[in-house]
């Protein structure tokens, strides 16, 4: 999260909380993937609340290091690859599903390729105000497409999905980008990955409303 230690710590507990509570929501291994995503946001801001505590304190260099890493790989290798997939298995329809496999593709090259900007580029997270900005050293021609393939990759599969109003959740993620790159210009990458991770506690309640989805296709094949 991007205010503050305290409140990172909270939303990582929330979102484990309905993260495990989702994954008992599912009727369908095909489900898991999707599911998962309130989980893994949680270990995210786990993760960026030890990096609240540590970045104070130069001995504890290399806690802010690992921290750090696994935060930016969460938020720029993890889920441009773990959407489209978590997509790709809800759907049991031919076109969807050729099309889902389009973005997982994608999302695979944009993880891949941030993956490599990662490990060769110099990254650090500092403390500013009451955000935390992550400063990368990547190509800037890389940082404009990197946006524009990662948001396709992020944000464009849910419109293509069968799930009921599973199409208000990817606006949601876009509005949110929207606003953090608008107000928050800076620190986009902890306010955002913040606002995407409480937006994902919907995916309890879609689960909810779409009870059985992958199974019932499955079983009127």
């Amino acid at each position: 999260m991007c205010f503050s230690a305290s409140a990172s710590f909270g939303a990582g507990a929330v979102l484990t909380v309905i993260g495990i509570a989702s994954i008992k929501k599912t009727q369908h291994s095909s489900q898991i993937w999707f599911a998962s995503i309130p989980l893994i946001f949680g270990i995210q801001q786990l993760s960026e609340g030890i990096l609240w505590l540590a970045l104070p304190y130069p001995e504890y260099l290399l806690t802010q290091k690992i921290a750090t890493y696994i935060f930016l790989f969460f938020a720029q290798i993890l889920w441009p690859i773990w959407v489209p997939i978590s997509f790709l298995y809800l759907e049991k329809s031919k076109d969807r599903k050729l099309l889902q496999k389009g973005f997982v593709g994608l999302g695979l090259l944009v993880g891949l390729s941030l993956a490599y900007c990662l490990i060769t580029f110099n990254v650090q997270a500092i403390i500013m105000g009451h955000h935390i900005r992550y400063v990368q050293d990547y190509p800037a021609s890389l940082k404009d497409l990197g946006v524009l393939l990662y948001a396709i990759a992020t944000i464009v599969p849910p419109f293509f999905a069968h799930l009921k109003r599973i199409w208000l959740f990817s606006i949601a993620i876009f509005i949110s980008y929207i606003i953090s790159a608008i107000f928050y210009q800076h620190y986009v990458l902890s306010v955002w990955c913040f606002f995407a991770s409480i937006i994902s506690l919907s995916i309890y309640f879609i689960l909810q409303e779409n009870p059985s989805t992958a199974e019932t296709k499955l079983l009127a094949k």
